[in-house]
């Protein structure tokens, strides 16, 4: 069970770390897979700044706290993700954007699993006399 949530873990961490190097590397590319256009001038180093900021941090959190074990840097990772769903479901509500189910399930899906990762894979402590 661990080896298996470690694997899908591993694979959620590369996910976002691949993505963000893709903002650096291939931005026309990931910004079309994500439904939006590639900016231009000062829009263009925003997106591909803050873009590439986010996934490989994202990725970056969820491979450190695999690697180290230790439970606290996936909750950074929770919370991007998780925030980045509820952003999407205000601006469906609030400012007439659509609502891309198929881009917010896997949002949750993920932090759910991270969260369980957060509880099943930290490294045990043991106590002290």
């Amino acid at each position: 069970m661990k080896k298996v949530l470690r694997l899908i873990v591993g694979f959620i961490g590369l996910l976002f770390l691949s993505m963000g190097l893709r903002w650096l590397l291939a931005p026309a590319g990931i910004a079309a897979e994500l439904g939006m256009p590639l900016l231009d001038g000062v829009g263009r180093s925003t997106q591909i700044g803050d873009l590439s900021a986010f996934f490989i941090t994202l990725g970056l959190c969820v491979l450190i706290a695999l690697s180290t074990r230790n439970s606290q840097w996936y909750y950074p990772a929770i919370l991007l993700l998780g925030l980045t769903a509820f952003g999407r479901m205000i601006a469906w509500l609030i400012h007439d954007a659509a609502l891309p189910l198929q881009i917010i399930a896997p949002e949750i899906i993920f932090s759910v699993i991270l969260l369980i990762a957060a509880r099943v894979l930290k490294e045990s402590v043991v106590s002290k006399p």
